[in-house]
C-alpha cells in the first residue's frame, strides 16, 4: 500500500505552516485568493456521485453550527472570513482550513473563547488555533506526540509536529508576553491520555488527528476518553476524516482511517452510555457544484474540499460533545 502519510503531507495542516506576512502583503494575498475562490465557486465540475450525501439533512451553516460535514458555502460565509483573517490565513475552499473554523466557531458558540476558561489541545502540531484562543482571553495547554514517536510516523519531516511552545505562535497572531502567559505545551500521547488532566479543563479539542491513532477503534475511544478531562458541563470539539464513498467498506491503515456513517452514530451512541451528548448530526455534504469535485493526488490547494484517498472519497466532519458527567 502506498504510504498514505505522505499522500496528505502538506495538507493535514494546510494552515499550519506560513511565513508572518505585513498588512500590505497580507491585504494582496487575500485579495488573491479572494478572487481565485470566487473563480473555483463558479467554474463547472463533473459531478461525482456520492453514497453519503445527506439529502435528508438541511445544508449546514456555520451560524446554527452543529455536528456537520465541510461544505463550500460555509467556506464562503462572513463567519469563516473572519475567523481566517483572524488567523491570518486568506479564506479558500481547502477542508483543513474549515476544521480550524469549525473549532474555534463551535468553541466561541459554547462560550469558551474568553477570559477565565481553559483548554486542552490534542495533536496541536503548529495549528494556529491556541494563539487565537490566547488573544481571546483563554489558558490553553497545547499538546502534541513526543517528538521521537512523531519523527517514527513522519511529522516531523513534514513540518507537521510541534516540539514546544514557538511553533504555536510562529505567525504572529497573539502578542508574545500575553502568548507566554497563557499557553504551554508540553508532549502527550493520545492513546495514553495522562491521568493528571482529568476534570482540570472547561474545553479540550483536536483537528485532524484522532484519525492517524492506528485504527477506527482507537480513534472512537480517543474521543471518549478526552471526555474525562472536561470539567462537568465542558465543551469538546474534534475534527476528521469521514467517508462519503460507503458506508459499509473504508480505508482501515496504521497511519489513516477514515471514519464512515455507522463509526460516528456509534459514537454518538457510546458518548450517550456514558452521560455526554453529541449535537445532532448533520451529514449533508453540498449542494453546490465544487462540493461535488474531487481532489485527486497530487493534491491541488483549492479547491480541496472532498479528496480521493486509497479508493475512497473523503471529507471532513466536525463534532461537538457536551460533558453530562456530574463531578
Amino acid at each position: 500500500m502506498r504510504n498514505i502519510k505522505g499522500l496528505l503531507s502538506g495538507f493535514a495542516n494546510a494552515t499550519k505552516k506560513a511565513p508572518i506576512l505585513g498588512s500590505v502583503q497580507f491585504a494582496l494575498y487575500e485579495q488573491y485568493w479572494k478572487v481565485r475562490t470566487e473563480r473555483e465557486w463558479r467554474a463547472r465540475y463533473a459531478a461525482s456521485p456520492l453514497v453519503s450525501t445527506g439529502s435528508d439533512h438541511p445544508e449546514p451553516t456555520l451560524a446554527a453550527l452543529t455536528s456537520q460535514l465541510c461544505t463550500a458555502s460555509q467556506c464562503r460565509d462572513d463567519i469563516y472570513t473572519d475567523w481566517c483573517q483572524q488567523m491570518r490565513s486568506p479564506a479558500r475552499l481547502a477542508r483543513k482550513q474549515w476544521e480550524f473554523v469549525f473549532t474555534l466557531e463551535a468553541l466561541e458558540q459554547a462560550g469558551m473563547l474568553r477570559p477565565g476558561m481553559r483548554g486542552l489541545g490534542f495533536g496541536c502540531g503548529g495549528e494556529p488555533l491556541s494563539a487565537v484562543m490566547a488573544r481571546r482571553g483563554a489558558e490553553v495547554l497545547a499538546t502534541d506526540l513526543p517528538t521521537v514517536e512523531a519523527a517514527e510516523k513522519g511529522w516531523v519531516q513534514s513540518n507537521e509536529h510541534a516540539a514546544n511552545l514557538d511553533a504555536l505562535n510562529s505567525y504572529g497572531i497573539c502578542p508574545p508576553i500575553e502568548f507566554g502567559q497563557r499557553v504551554a505545551f508540553e508532549f502527550a500521547n493520545m492513546n495514553a491520555i495522562p491521568e493528571r488532566f482529568s476534570g482540570q479543563f472547561d474545553f479540550v479539542w483536536s483537528c485532524c488527528a484522532f484519525e492517524h491513532l492506528g485504527s477506527i477503534r482507537h480513534g472512537l475511544d480517543f474521543v471518549k476518553n478526552a471526555m474525562r478531562c472536561l470539567k462537568p458541563g465542558g465543551v469538546a470539539v474534534h475534527t476528521t476524516e469521514f467517508n462519503l464513498s460507503s458506508n459499509e467498506q473504508t480505508l482501515e491503515d496504521p497511519g489513516c482511517v477514515i471514519f464512515r456513517r455507522q463509526d460516528i452514530e456509534r459514537l454518538r451512541d457510546e458518548l450517550a452510555a456514558d452521560g455526554h451528548s453529541m449535537a445532532p448530526l448533520n451529514f449533508n455534504a453540498g449542494r453546490v457544484p465544487v462540493d461535488h469535485h474531487i481532489d485527486a493526488p497530487p493534491y491541488s490547494a483549492t479547491p480541496h474540499l472532498k479528496i480521493e484517498l486509497e479508493g475512497y472519497v473523503a471529507t471532513s466532519i466536525g463534532l461537538i460533545v457536551r460533558n453530562g458527567v456530574e463531578s
